[in-house]
């Protein structure tokens, strides 16, 4: 049966420029060093990934209370200063609510991420719908009621020695597929089996035609039925779907095929981010027994009484879900572009950019060697800066990396 597109939804987290080394970083890169890099490997600094997270039987995670008692009942938001929203919900058996309702001038995304278990490789995906960081969705919002299928992605980021590829097509609606289990954008696609993630990628890359195409399987140690309202008005949420996982990927362009550590998690919100947000961070770290996600935001809300409280997690393979002491804040090097980067981590523990892996005006994505409850550990860290993305200048920077196709 031929698809047909569906004009129903809701999106970021994502990136908006390719990568672009940041020269103040420190030495550790992917297993061989990067093309350009000229430093050594990652592997010394990453050998207790092997066997993090081990395949076992698919667990939901719990939908009450959050342990220890800290977490609030389900509502909008917090005025008062307090811990992120929790609204609870659970899975659909018939899928991740690839076809869930999106307002006009909203969005939703879903994010995945994976480090090989030999520390050579690494990759992010994004598929969007509402492109949030889209220059062209931005300037369609000056017109009242825009269509968020008009305006959908998938985001591909490969780092490794034979694989440092990006890429990210917009597309228009006629190239959306949607069905609870089933998300398609023009030649790329997700599907939910019930115990498994299924990627197809075929994507090209800009300005440089390369080619990304091949196949990814995520399989989550449990499912996570919790989303979190991230801003005070219970308008953004974030759903950590699969905070542990394993990931095999086997691409033919470029060749590779490697198995890691993943995860896998989905935002939406009724507006556009840079309407509630002035910047956030973002991280998550896989333990050996647990995953640790931190989530700090500055909101746009002049009529907030306090700043919403930094969200900290861990997430053990079993699926229980604990609220934790936010770590002490520690200031990481600015990147290229000058945006600032900060994290949370152990005290007395310093906290080193191994790399930086996408360096735009408004965005970055880390490499991270960082401490989290007692242990050493590299993290995945993101930083936006949503008054940079507000700028004319640099909207009119990112159609050189993201075309539109249609």
């Amino acid at each position: 049966m031929q698809k047909q597109s569906t004009r129903h939804a809701r999106e970021p987290r994502t990136q908006a420029a390719g990568p672009r080394a940041s020269p103040g970083d420190h030495a550790i890169g992917f297993q061989p060093a990067i093309p350009g890099d000229g430093r050594s490997t990652v592997r010394p600094c990453f050998s207790w990934l092997d066997g993090i997270v081990q395949t076992r039987g698919l667990t939901q995670c719990d939908s009450g209370p959050v342990p220890r008692g800290r977490q609030h009942a389900s509502r909008t938001g917090y005025p008062d200063g307090g811990d992120f929203g929790a609204f609870g919900g659970r899975l659909p058996q018939n899928g991740l609510r690839f076809d869930r309702p999106i307002p006009s001038d909203g969005y939703i995304w879903w994010y995945v991420d994976a480090l090989s278990d030999d520390g050579n490789y690494g990759l992010t995906l994004i598929a969007f719908v509402g492109s949030v960081f889209s220059p062209y969705y931005a300037w369609a919002r000056r017109r009242s009621g825009t269509d968020p299928a008009d305006h959908c992605a998938f985001n591909i980021a490969l780092y490794g020695s034979r694989s440092n590829r990006w890429t990210m097509t917009e597309r228009g609606a006629a190239q959306l597929y949607r069905e609870p289990a089933q998300l398609s954008i023009g030649p790329s696609e997700m599907q939910w089996t019930g115990s498994a993630l299924k990627i197809s990628v075929n994507e090209i890359c800009a300005p440089l035609p390369r080619r990304v195409r091949g196949n990814i399987r995520l399989v989550p140690s449990a499912l996570c039925e919790r989303g979190f309202h991230l801003d005070v008005n219970g308008r953004h949420e974030w759903t950590p779907f699969a905070p542990r996982a394993r990931i095999e990927v086997a691409l033919s362009q470029p060749a590779l095929n490697w198995s890691g550590v993943g995860y896998f998690d989905s935002n939406s919100g009724a507006e556009p981010l840079e309407n509630a947000f002035d910047d956030w961070t973002w991280s998550r770290a896989s333990l050996p027994k647990s995953t640790v996600v931190l989530y700090d935001v500055t909101s746009r809300d002049a009529l907030a009484t306090a700043p919403v409280r930094p969200l900290a997690l861990k997430f053990a393979a079993n699926g229980d879900i604990e609220r934790l002491e936010p770590p002490p804040a520690t200031v990481l090097p600015k990147t290229g572009w000058r945006v600032a980067r900060h994290t949370r981590a152990d005290a007395g523990h310093a906290v080193r950019v191994v790399r930086t892996l996408e360096d735009a005006p408004f965005y970055s994505r880390s490499l991270l060697d960082t401490y989290l409850l007692g242990r050493r550990t590299p993290a995945i860290h993101e930083s936006l800066n949503l008054n940079r993305f507000r700028s004319a200048w640099v909207k009119c920077l990112l159609p050189f990396r993201m075309p539109r196709h249609g």
